[in-house]
C-alpha cells in the first residue's frame, strides 16, 4: 500500500459521525447510467447523501470523455460544493482535476482510477478498490479448479479504461507463477463490460471450433454474456470455468444456478457512499487522504451465502 493511502474501514472510523451536509450541493458525472454495477455504485452515492442531506446533481456521460469533461465544467460554474466522478477515461482524468483544483471545487474520484491516482493533487481524491487484488483473486480460483492446467480465454473491459488493464495483467501474472504455468491465454477480446458483446464473442469462440477450459472475464457482465452463449451451444456448464468479478446480483444469481464459478465482491454501495462522505469532508476544509480502498472479498459457491 502506498503511503497516504488509507483503507475504508480506518476513513469510516474517523467519519463515524454523520457529516451534516447543509443543504451542499455535489456534481455526479457518471461514466454510464444503463451498466448494472455502476447503478450500484449510483445507489450509494444517492443513499449517503439523503443521509447526510446534501443535494445531488446527476449526469450520465455516456461513455463520451468530452461530455464529462463539458459536465464537470458546467457543475463549476453553477457553484456546486464538490464534485464526484465517475470516470469514463483514466487518461482523460488529468484535464477535470487541473479544471476543480484551479477553481477550488473538491473533486473525488470514484470506482474508476484516475491515471494519476498515486499523485494527485490537494484538493482531489481517489476512492476505490485495488484492482491488483480483483484479477489476483479470481485467477487464482480458477487455477485451483483448472488443477493447474488449462487452456483459457480472456473477456475484457475497454482497453482505455485502468480497472481493466490491471484486471487483465493480473490474469498473466497469476498464470505465469509456478502453480499456475500449465494455463495458457488462447485469446482475449475486448468486451466493454457488455452483455451482449460477451456473448456474441464467445458465440465467435465456438464458431471458430476453439477449444477451452475457462473464460476469465474481467466483469460479471461479461461472464453472464459468455453463459449464455455456451448454454445456448449445448455445453455443458461443468465443462467449463467462467470466472467474473463486482458479485452483481445477477452474477451471484448465475453462481446460485451453477453457471458462474467464481466472482470477486466490489462493495460499490460502500465505495458511493464513502465518496459522498469524502466531497463533503472535503467541502467542509477537513483534511482527507488522496487515496482510500475498499477492499475485494472473493466469491465462490462455497461462501456465496454471505453475499446473497
Amino acid at each position: 500500500m502506498k503511503s497516504g493511502c488509507v483503507t475504508a474501514v480506518a476513513l469510516l472510523m474517523g467519519l463515524s459521525a454523520p457529516i451534516m451536509a447543509q443543504e451542499m450541493r455535489i456534481g455526479v458525472a457518471m461514466t454510464s447510467f444503463d451498466n448494472p454495477f455502476l447503478t450500484i455504485l449510483l445507489d450509494g452515492i444517492k443513499a449517503e447523501a439523503a443521509r447526510d442531506g446534501a443535494a445531488l446533481i446527476l449526469e450520465d456521460a455516456q461513455l463520451d470523455v468530452a461530455r464529462q469533461q463539458n459536465q464537470v465544467q458546467n457543475f463549476i460554474a453553477n457553484g456546486v460544493d464538490a464534485i464526484i466522478v465517475n470516470a469514463v477515461d483514466g487518461a482523460a482524468t488529468p484535464a477535470m482535476t487541473q479544471m476543480a483544483v484551479q477553481a477550488g471545487v473538491p473533486l473525488v474520484y470514484v470506482n474508476h482510477p484516475p491515471i494519476d491516482h498515486g499523485a494527485l493533487p490537494e484538493g482531489s481524491s481517489f476512492v476505490g478498490s485495488n484492482e491488483i487484488e480483483s484479477g489476483t483473486m479470481q485467477t487464482q480460483e480458477v487455477c485451483r479448479l483448472l488443477g493447474g492446467k488449462g487452456d483459457v480465454l480472456v473477456l475484457m473491459g475497454p482497453l482505455e479504461n485502468e480497472a481493466s488493464a490491471v484486471r487483465s495483467k493480473d490474469i498473466e501474472d497469476v498464470i505465469a507463477t509456478p502453480e499456475c504455468q500449465g494455463m495458457k491465454i488462447l485469446d482475449r477480446r475486448v468486451g466493454n463490460w457488455n452483455r451482449t458483446q460477451g456473448q456474441d464473442i464467445t458465440t465467435n469462440w465456438l464458431s471458430s471450433g476453439l477449444q477451452f477450459d475457462a473464460i476469465i472475464s474481467n466483469n460479471d457482465e461479461m461472464a453472464i454474456g459468455a453463459i449464455q452463449s455456451l448454454k445456448a451451444a449445448g455445453v455443458a456448464m461443468d465443462e467449463v470455468v467462467v470466472a467474473g468479478i463486482d458479485a452483481t446480483p445477477d452474477g451471484l444469481a448465475a453462481m446460485q444456478a451453477g453457471e458462474l464459478d467464481v466472482t470477486v465482491y466490489q462493495n460499490a454501495t460502500k465505495q458511493g457512499e464513502i465518496a459522498v462522505q469524502t466531497a463533503l469532508a472535503m467541502a467542509r476544509g477537513e483534511p482527507v487522504e488522496r487515496n482510500i480502498w475498499v477492499p475485494f472479498e472473493p466469491v465462490t459457491p462455497e461462501n456465496l451465502s454471505q453475499y446473497r
